[in-house]
Formats: C-alpha cells, structure tokens, sequence
C-alpha cells in the first residue's frame, strides 16, 4: 500500500519548487537567459521537481508491485498500464525525464531557448499530474 504521507510530502515539495518558478516563468525568455542565476534556478527547480516526480513514480511501482522500468522514462508508461496516470497523458508528460537527464549529464545538448519556452509551455503538467496522484492515493 502506497505511503500516503510520503506522496502528500512530495507532491508539497513539487508545489514548493513551481512557486520558486513562477516569478522566473513570467519573465521574458531574453531576460532569463542574460541572468544566470535565474536560469540555474530554472535548470535546478525544474531538475528537482522531475527528480520528485520520479520518486513518487518509484514509490507507487514498488508498492503497487508493478513491473520493474527500465529507466526514468519508463515509470510513467507503468503507471499509465495501471490505470494511475491516464494514457493520453503519460504520452505527453513522460518526456520530462528525458529532459531532465539531458541538462544534467549532457548541458552542451541543450538548447537553453527552447528548454526556457517548453518549461513555460508545459508547467501546469505538473499540477496536473500532482491531481492524478492525489486521486490515486485517495482511492486506495
């Protein structure tokens, strides 16, 4: 049975991280990228926020005793196979993981112009996904 307390916690935490974003987010793209302590904080809140996504993707594989993933990736295409994330959505979100490891292990891959517009874009899949999870572990 998943741990209710720890996913609440963790879901806090991905909420904590988009608030530090938001001021970032509403600026223009130009400016974030002359400043790079606000691009830093975008790169690390965003690095953090799918690090906490995974872990409680993790979690509920392990206590749900869902298949093993192969990778980061993986673990959302698992929870969709279970009923927990909706299809249609882990097609959309699960490339988040990829994004993810490509600014931490391979920087010189990124192009920092379109990482800043998709981050804008594509922010309120968090929010979205925190509910998914939310509904989950309310049903269980």
């Amino acid at each position: 049975m998943p741990n209710k307390e720890l996913i609440k916690r963790k879901i806090n935490k991905i909420e904590s991280y988009l608030k530090e974003l938001m001021p970032i987010l509403k600026l223009d793209s130009n400016e974030i990228l002359k400043d790079y302590t606000k691009l830093r904080t975008l790169e690390r809140d965003f690095q953090l926020i799918v690090d906490t996504v995974i872990d409680i993707n993790t979690h509920l594989i392990s206590t749900e005793n869902l298949r093993a993933p192969e990778n980061a990736t993986e673990t959302f295409s698992i929870l969709g196979e279970a009923k927990i994330l909706p299809t249609d959505f882990v097609n959309k979100f699960s490339p988040v993981a990829g994004v993810r490891n490509i600014i931490v292990h391979d920087y010189d891959k990124v192009d920092v112009q379109k990482l800043i517009d998709d981050i804008k874009k594509d922010i309120d899949q968090f929010g979205e996904y925190a509910v998914y999870i939310d509904d989950f572990i309310d049903g269980v």
